[in-house]
């Protein structure tokens, strides 16, 4: 006689339980996309926003707002001079919706960039000028 074994169903991967991205995990990944462009750098120094100085090795400031399903994000960044504004944010919106989606599995619906600066403030020292 032949014993059979019951194999339990399969579990619905959405009835199996949820998964919660905080809200500064979302914004911590867009910085450091956002950062990984060459010509995209963030402020460091100042205080309330006040004399910061553009610099390459700063992470970009990013706001996130998210939904169930997607995220809104906003970056402030500093571009590289000179660069094509255009072609610079193109690539930063990309990259950080690529990264975000790719890491976090939440849907970028929309970024807006604000460019605080355009000029880095380590490139301009390692070329001496001042």
């Amino acid at each position: 006689m032949a014993s059979t074994v019951a194999v339990p169903p399969v579990d619905d991967p959405r009835t199996r339980g949820r998964l919660t991205i905080p809200q500064r995990v979302v914004q911590r990944i867009a910085a450091q996309a956002a950062s990984e462009i060459s010509a995209a750098g963030g402020r460091s120094g100042g205080l309330l926003g006040l004399g910061g100085r553009a610099e390459q090795g700063a992470r970009p400031k990013v706001t996130a707002n998210l939904f169930s399903d997607s995220v809104e994000l906003a970056i402030e960044l500093a571009l590289d001079y000179p660069v094509s504004l255009r072609a610079a944010a193109g690539q930063v919106r990309a990259h950080v919706a690529d990264r975000v989606r790719t890491l976090t599995g939440v849907a970028v619906h929309r970024i807006d960039l604000t460019i605080v600066a355009v000029g880095l403030a380590d490139r301009s020292e390692r070329e001496g000028l001042r």
